[in-house]
């Protein structure tokens, strides 16, 4: 991947920090996108030939502006990840058409505009896509409405894309994380802390007993998975959705 370009949604922190990191690592130069300029600005200094783009994905024009910002600064584009978009958790009675909405702007619509945008670039490229959906989407939760629809929908996604791609020379590919160590794990680890009078480090082990694991992943797998999906050793892989959650998914 050495010379390559990458752009990076979500990566102002988490697991698009992460792949971030790991793409520059592997010699890439890579656009971090997010909302939050400082942390992107702070994050992207410390990278080598990294770029970044403030910007908010539920805007129509702003995955246009994105990529055309990544080809800009490197003058073509290899591998896009979207990454970029969590969604709320809760009673479905409770969830109005906003929190709807919203779920489906930034995860799933940012990631349709981004790979539209992104597409002739990497068509001209040979390039990559890699959605990063989540486990979700496999295994349905009745607190998890919002996010498990969105999850499934970028499966389906990637399956279409990669129909597209094998005529265009793209590949296409899908990474499920399961419960991986980021803020978010961390607020559903406090949450039900909170619910069940729980010490902090009781509710973690009983989050992941729950889920069937032996412990929670870290940022840097998802990264790993992601930079085998993007290099030539994967270059007969096409449509394939990855589940990295420990082994919480046990259905064929």
């Amino acid at each position: 991947m050495r010379g390559g370009a990458a752009l990076v949604s979500g990566a102002s922190r988490g697991i698009g920090l992460a792949i971030a990191r790991r793409l520059a690592a592997e010699g890439m130069r890579v656009l971090l996108l997010a909302r939050s300029a400082e942390a992107l600005a702070r994050e992207a200094a410390a990278l080598p030939g990294a770029a970044w783009l403030a910007a908010d994905l539920r805007e129509p024009e702003a995955a246009g502006r994105a990529v055309a910002e990544a080809v800009a600064r490197f003058g073509r584009l290899d591998l896009l990840v979207n990454n970029a978009g969590a969604t709320q958790r809760g009673d479905f009675l409770a969830l109005d058409d906003a929190a709807w909405a919203d779920g489906y702007a930034l995860k799933l619509f940012g990631a349709v505009r981004l790979t539209r945008a992104a597409w002739p670039h990497l068509r001209a490229s040979g390039g990559t896509v890699v959605m990063i959906a989540g486990i979700g989407g496999r295994l349905a939760s009745a607190d998890f409405t919002i996010g498990g629809s969105v999850n499934a929908a970028l499966m389906n996604l990637t399956k279409a894309l990669a129909d597209r791609g094998v005529r265009d020379g793209v590949r296409v590919a899908c990474v499920n994380p399961g419960s991986i160590r980021t803020d978010r794990l961390a607020r559903r680890i406090e949450a039900l802390a909170a619910a069940r009078g729980l010490s902090p480090e009781a509710a973690a082990r009983a989050l992941a007993e729950e889920a069937g694991v032996a412990r929670f992943g870290a940022p840097e797998e998802i990264a790993a998975a992601v930079a085998f999906l993007a290099g030539k050793e994967a270059s007969y892989v096409q449509g394939a959705i990855l589940d990295v959650d420990g082994g919480w998914n046990r259905a064929l």
